[in-house]
């Protein structure tokens, strides 16, 4: 099997090199039309200057920050104690451009390794209709039918937008993919060496025996401060449905069950022995309706 081929890390006259194109990406993130941003919309800010710099960098042929070892696959899950082909779970920040990949070990997941994701587009917030451009947010599931080897993007594998959830509110959109390059339109590009080995984990996960593994999607890590700060935005009421599952991962580190009620998410504690293999589903039973 060929070797997947390593960015070269950062290293003499690059840093300088490094240095100026990240100063450039800060001056595209602030021209006109931009600069309203700074003060209105820091979040979407900060993402327009992360989304500059990773695709320059990324242009350059160098390695993303925060990027694993891709060469020691085998020596980094010795070191974590973990096997390949134990279950997975995925969680996404998209303010922070991280996936956090987890693998469980006994009765708890632990976490892996967290690949830096070198685009996706749109704001934060929920996708709403087809050809708007916006990656979703959400809990999902993935199962082998969502997988595509052979896709224009090196590999990718469908988040399966929309779920239960989404149609409820009418949602639309296809082809919402994790994929590899670093382009997107609604997806979540993470070059394609870092969608090789995450397709590795993946696929053995799903060969060994799990019959799908959940993704969460959120627009940054769901503390009680984070929420606070963006009390008045507009979806400030959906992020808080989103919270229950981050905090009962937070606790159990167990992916939760996952229902949606009345068009609501509802977030119910999982069993110890369980891998995240629970479909999303219709259902108000054991729902307080208060």
């Amino acid at each position: 099997m060929a070797k997947t081929p390593h960015r070269r890390k950062v290293r003499g006259p690059a840093v300088v090199f490094t240095l100026a194109m990240i100063a450039i990406a800060l001056a595209l993130a602030f021209l006109p039309g931009h600069l309203d941003l700074f003060f209105e919309d820091p979040d979407q800010t900060q993402i327009n200057y992360e989304r500059h710099t990773r695709l320059l960098w990324y242009r350059s042929g160098l390695t993303l920050q925060g990027t694993p070892d891709y060469q020691k696959l085998d020596q980094r899950l010795q070191q974590s104690n973990l096997k390949l082909g134990a279950p997975i779970f995925i969680r996404i920040f998209k303010r922070e451009f991280k996936l956090e990949l987890w693998m469980k070990r006994n009765n708890k997941f632990h976490l892996f390794t967290t690949y830096p994701i070198c685009r996706y587009s749109g704001r934060l917030g929920p996708k709403l209709k087809q050809g708007d451009r916006q990656a979703p947010e959400g809990v999902y599931t993935v199962s082998k039918g969502q997988l595509n080897p052979a896709s224009r993007w090196h590999r990718s594998f469908n988040l399966g937008f929309p779920n239960r959830f989404d149609k409820s509110h009418g949602r639309t959109g296809t082809y919402l993919m994790v994929h590899g390059g670093c382009s997107s339109a609604g997806c979540y590009a993470m070059t394609n060496e870092g969608i090789t080995e995450l397709w590795k984990l993946v696929t053995s996960a799903l060969d060994n025996g799990q019959k799908r593994f959940q993704v969460q999607v959120f627009p940054f890590r769901m503390t009680r401060k984070a929420l606070s700060q963006r009390k008045n935005h507009q979806w400030s009421s959906f992020w808080q449905q989103l919270k229950p599952a981050y905090d009962i991962f937070e606790t159990t580190k167990i992916p939760p069950r996952v229902k949606v009620c009345r068009r609501r998410y509802v977030f119910e504690p999982a069993l110890k022995n369980t891998t995240g293999n629970s479909r999303i589903v219709n259902s108000c039973k054991g729902v307080n309706s208060s």
